[in-house]
């Protein structure tokens, strides 16, 4: 009996040191430099791209668990997917006006999703917005 006792004991010194050197390293905090982008009037097949920098302005690592986005006709990418305390990294977004074919005109809205380990913010989303006009020629 006195040896579970002492693993139970164990486990439990362990465990409470765990949370305890967690708490002390902090904890992430993420932000971009611009979460709307307003691309303006696009014509229908061209693509845009944009980057915009995230920023890790907390004392521990930023891991990148995902970027997805609202439609197929937007691409992302983050580099790194781990940022330093301190550190940025770059959103690479790539949005194709076209995708939906030539009949696409007026206002459009998408979004890029980042999903992180900041537990304050799990997941931030950047805004994309444009005016498609008739393609070219039309």
């Amino acid at each position: 009996m006195k040896k579970y006792f002492n693993r139970f004991a164990l486990f439990i010194g362990v465990s409470i040191l765990a949370v305890f050197l967690s708490a002390c390293s902090g904890k992430p905090d993420i932000s971009v430099t611009d979460s709307h982008l307003a691309l303006g009037d696009v014509v229908n097949g061209d693509v845009v791209t944009r980057e915009v920098s995230v920023q890790n302005n907390g004392q521990a690592d930023l891991i990148i668990d995902a970027v997805t986005t609202s439609c197929g006709c937007t691409q992302a990418t983050i580099e790194p997917l781990i940022i330093p305390a301190g550190s940025s990294g770059t959103l690479s977004i790539s949005f194709d006006s076209g995708a939906h074919g030539p009949a696409l005109t007026g206002p459009l809205v998408r979004q890029v999703f980042i999903a992180s380990n900041d537990p304050q913010k799990p997941e931030i989303t950047v805004e994309l917005t444009a005016n498609i006009l008739p393609p070219a020629g039309s």
